[in-house]
């Protein structure tokens, strides 16, 4: 039993009074002269007893009645919790695309908001997290209403954000009793993510009703001429082979072509479409097919009229440029020192310094504006350079100076698989390749440098010399064949290449939600104009920085639905993107429940959502025990009215 006023039962002390009332109370007996003595005692003995009796019985009646007195207004109950204690629910409720699907009582989101509201108390404090937003501190009504609004969203939040979330914001609470709650379908979610939980909360997982999906995975074009180009159509199926699966491309909402297709169980099968070329065009690949997700039966692309990047080669004449950088894609120019057009500089992308012997003032000051605006700079040097012009022109630009040459044979042995140069070149690590060498190089000092390829002995072949305004190769070797055969290398090509390509951040195909995509837009823009994003029902302003003769824009947090947007300045559209949701939210790949009480016994998952609350709620019940003793206080008032009229002495 416990109280709520506890210092109440302090008074209880004062119960000696009605005691030493009851002891010390004398009555005065006055004698009465009488004849018959015997009889007179023998009547007195039976008064003084029944007297007694009396008294004893009325002081019982009245400490039981201040007792019940005290204790109800004490307010006693019974309760796995303090009456004092606060109870604060934390709920987590998983509102990704995945969870916009059927389950047995319906769509998975919607019926979960809707046993939260059904079952959650009316007297507690609840924290909401959802994919998108965080509510702190709620009522049940603020809870409700939240609740009602909810909708899907492309935005995933890992559980062990979740879990962070959660418990920095118990670490704040103090006489507050916490219960945790994580309600997700766990899509892509694995056991080791639970290995290291030390705090304890329940799940309840949301099971869908169907366990096959159709998707269209990606989409490619090739086959690109002046007439006609083909658009390919990845369509990836989780389950069954399925047969007569009508399938549609449109440009924006017309319709240009339609067909049906089948594919095997668990495969993959490429659908091609053959479509009139166009400069511009607002792809939509339409599914008609009614599985798991539906989401994922309808994909975007835009087709932009790409511009080729400009290339400016300064120093000596050099053929593998040439054929890296062809006239397909790119602006591909070369000049020697003395001839070259300072002019130009400004309007390349990318400008590289190809065996220069040194870099005269007159130069370093035009690429150091060139590199300042956003250009990109590729170093390779000499044989025989001038070190100290060379250094002169690094530290204006870059904290980085270049040593002198070590003439030594070295093995070029390792790659950095994850730079952004290497981005989708590889589909696996090639660990054992056909080694190029060189026999003399130029060691850099670079207190933020990052290694692009290294020497057998660790130091940097290519580096990128990093700075937050531009992007910065050197080479710390020349690569001529005197003195490397790095252009017999396979590397060289998808090196250089991605030089060029990664200069100007151009549109892709299309883009995924809730990814950060950079895309880099032609255009000059006066001091404080800025681009904006728009669609048919919204617009935002993405983070931007403004170079010589472009814009880098930076998406992430919008958008937030799939579909065509439109980059603009003031109103004119400069170009048209797509985005889609991400591939992940297509999988049918949940946790098991039964692998992570293997590895967590910290974790409980309950059957259902209403079984959690009602479990909680009984545990937090109060039952008030004041009532019964107020009860008892007038039993005990009436017993003493009892006696006192009804008791004869």
């Amino acid at each position: 039993m416990q109280f709520k006023n506890p210092e109440v039962l302090y008074f209880l002390f004062l119960l000696i009074i009605p005691i030493l009332v009851h002891l010390f109370q004398l009555q005065k007996f006055v004698k009465v002269p009488f004849t018959n003595v015997a009889f007179l005692q023998k009547l007195v003995q039976q008064t003084r007893k029944s007297s007694r009796i009396k008294k004893w019985l009325i002081l019982a009646t009245r400490m039981l009645l201040f007792t019940a007195i005290l204790f109800a207004f004490s307010q006693p109950y019974f309760s796995n919790k303090e009456i004092k204690t606060n109870q604060h629910s934390f709920i987590y409720l998983d509102n990704s695309l995945s969870t916009n699907t059927e389950g047995e009582k319906g769509n998975l989101l919607q019926t979960a908001a809707k046993e939260i509201i059904e079952n959650a108390s009316l007297e507690d404090i609840y924290s909401l997290q959802t994919n998108t937003d965080f509510y702190e501190n709620i009522t049940y009504e603020e809870l409700k209403n939240r609740l009602l609004n909810i909708k899907n969203t492309s935005k995933k939040l890992t559980i062990e954000d979740v879990i962070l979330r959660n418990t920095s914001q118990n670490s704040n609470k103090s006489k507050t009793s916490h219960k945790t709650i994580l309600i997700s379908d766990f899509q892509n979610t694995y056991k080791n993510e639970f290995t290291n939980v030390t705090s304890s909360f329940s799940s309840v997982k949301l099971e869908n009703s169907k366990k096959n999906n159709i998707s269209i995975d990606s989409v490619f074009v090739n086959n690109s001429n002046t007439t006609n180009l083909t658009v390919n159509v990845v369509i990836n199926n989780k389950g069954a082979a399925k047969n007569n699966i009508p399938i549609a491309i449109f440009n924006k909402e017309k319709l240009l072509s339609k067909q049906s297709f089948s594919i095997d169980a668990n495969s993959k099968k490429t659908i091609a479409f053959t479509i009139q070329n166009q400069t511009k065009f607002l792809g939509k690949i339409a599914l008609t097919f009614s599985d798991t997700f539906s989401f994922d039966n309808t994909f975007y692309f835009s087709l932009n009229t790409t511009k080729k990047a400009p290339v400016l080669s300064i120093g000596k004449s050099a053929a593998f440029l040439n054929k890296i950088y062809t006239k397909d894609e790119f602006n591909f120019t070369e000049s020697t020192l003395q001839n070259v057009n300072y002019n130009t500089i400004p309007k390349q992308q990318i400008v590289i310094l190809n065996e220069l012997e040194n870099i005269p003032e007159s130069l370093s000051k035009s690429l150091f504006n060139f590199s300042k605006k956003g250009g990109t700079l590729v170093i390779i040097p000499n044989n025989k350079i001038d070190i100290q012009s060379y250094n002169l022109f690094l530290k204006n630009i870059t904290n980085t100076t270049i040593q002198s040459k070590i003439s030594d044979s070295l093995k070029i042995t390792n790659i950095n698989f994850n730079h952004p140069l290497f981005k989708n070149v590889f589909s696996k690590k090639v660990l054992n390749f056909q080694y190029p060498v060189v026999e003399s190089y130029y060691p850099i000092s670079s207190k933020n440098s990052s290694n692009i390829v290294t020497y057998e002995n660790n130091l940097p072949f290519i580096s990128e010399l990093n700075n937050s305004a531009n992007k910065i190769y050197f080479v710390s070797s020349s690569l001529s064949r005197e003195n490397s055969n790095f252009q017999n290398s396979p590397l060289i090509v998808p090196i250089f290449y991605n030089f060029g390509k990664l200069s100007f951040q151009h549109s892709e195909l299309y883009y995924y939600l809730d990814e950060e995509n950079i895309i880099d837009i032609e255009t000059s823009l006066e001091k404080d104009e800025i681009l904006t994003v728009v669609n048919a029902t919204s617009s935002f302003i993405p983070p931007q920085q403004t170079y010589q003769n472009k814009v880098s824009i930076t998406t992430k947090s919008d958008p937030l639905e799939a579909g065509f947007y439109y980059i603009l300045s003031q109103k004119d559209t400069l170009q048209s993107i797509a985005f889609n949701t991400p591939k992940e939210e297509s999988s049918l790949t949940f946790l098991d429940i039964n692998s992570v009480k293997e590895v967590n016994n910290n974790i409980i998952f309950s059957s259902s959502i209403a079984s959690f609350f009602e479990d909680l709620n009984k545990k937090n019940e109060v039952h008030w025990l004041w009532k019964w003793f107020l009860a008892l206080a007038i039993v005990s008032l009436l017993l003493e009215i009892f006696i006192l009229k009804f008791y004869k002495s």
